[in-house]
């Protein structure tokens, strides 16, 4: 080797290892991957999912959070108010109602995931600009005495039920998700009728499904329409109720899944649809169906808690979600007449 070559080598070694000097230990680190993803879902459901993503990819998680405050809508007009410079990469919304607004706005990518085969086509967006999974049922929560129970929501205007029912303010959260729908269902003359009968029998308002099961679950009302993971806690909290999935013989029960989607422009893509799989896994459904929140596997064969039935099993309510987003809109004041707001 001839002298020239020996000193070459020598000098790009030595100019290598003064600007190896010269970094920091964290700049010959590969950055860490990330996700950046807004939640709906409750904390205390939501952040065991994605915690054991992280664990299984080495994808690193930021999540934030909705407020009990502002329940269902603030990172939804967090996403809005972000449309020129998104930050957020997914949107993990605990309806999909939530969804067709943000669709509806322009600003969700499609992206149709492997693990959304399976998944009923009546829970996804059929461009594929959200996908449902882990869903809630709104049932019936019926005080266990009770003798000839109801079988149906329109069992709110039934005589016999008279000054015994009692239901959320239909103003807000899932109970105005599914007014609406009965609006779409029905066409707008029969739901009005419908409330309108149900408001003359004597239905009592609260303020939550939660307080709707809890004053069920202690013997002031006969029945209320709830969430199904509202019904199963008071059943495992040993309450004197049992759980009803409504109008099986007619319009069926009305589904509630969560909804997973890419935001349009996300500054981390490849990631996002990594995190989309992961929501809409087995995996994750077998996870919510066991946890407190009892949610329904929307794929078929997933094991699920004894308390409920699986979706294939359950004669659901048809609606095309894109047009219960519409009709949540247009029914608002209606429902503040209703409500005597």
């Amino acid at each position: 080797m001839k002298n020239e070559t020996v000193l070459a080598i020598i000098g790009v070694v030595v100019v290598v290892f003064l600007l190896l000097m010269g970094m920091k230990s964290e700049d010959l680190v590969p950055p860490k991957r990330k996700v950046v993803v807004y939640v709906s879902e409750d904390k205390v459901f939501s952040r065991p999912v994605l915690d054991a993503f992280e664990k299984k990819t080495g994808i690193e998680v930021e999540a934030v959070y909705d407020t009990e405050e502002s329940k269902s809508t603030g990172v939804m007009n967090r996403l809005i108010a972000e449309r020129e410079r998104p930050r957020a990469d997914v949107y993990w919304a605990n309806e999909p109602v939530r969804a067709e607004v943000l669709r509806q706005k322009g600003l969700l990518e499609p992206y149709v995931s492997k693990n959304a085969e399976g998944i009923p086509a009546r829970f996804k967006d059929p461009d594929g600009y959200w996908c449902g999974f882990s869903a809630r049922a709104r049932v019936l929560v019926v005080r266990r005495r009770v003798k000839n129970p109801p079988a149906s929501v329109f069992d709110y205007a039934d005589p016999r039920w008279k000054d015994r029912t009692v239901i959320a303010n239909p103003l807000f959260g899932t109970t105005t998700t599914h007014m609406a729908a009965l609006f779409v269902t029905l066409g707008d003359d029969r739901a009005e009728a419908f409330m309108r009968a149900m408001k003359d029998n004597g239905v009592t308002m609260s303020t939550s499904n939660g307080e709707s099961a809890e004053l069920v679950g202690r013997g002031h009302f006969d029945f209320a329409l709830v969430d199904s993971d509202d019904a199963v806690s008071r059943i495992r909290q040993g309450q004197p109720v049992t759980m009803v999935y409504p109008d099986q013989n007619g319009t069926g029960v009305f589904i509630v899944p969560n909804a997973a989607m890419l935001i349009k422009n996300a500054p981390h893509p490849a990631e996002a649809k990594r995190l989309i799989d992961y929501l809409l896994s087995k995996e994750t459904e077998r996870r919510l169906a066991f946890a407190d929140c009892a949610q329904i596997p929307l794929h078929e064969g997933v094991p699920t808690p004894r308390e409920l039935t699986p979706i294939g099993k359950l004669r659901t309510m048809r609606v095309d979600y894109a047009e219960v987003a519409k009709k949540m809109i247009a029914i608002q004041p209606f429902l503040r007449q209703w409500a005597g707001l």
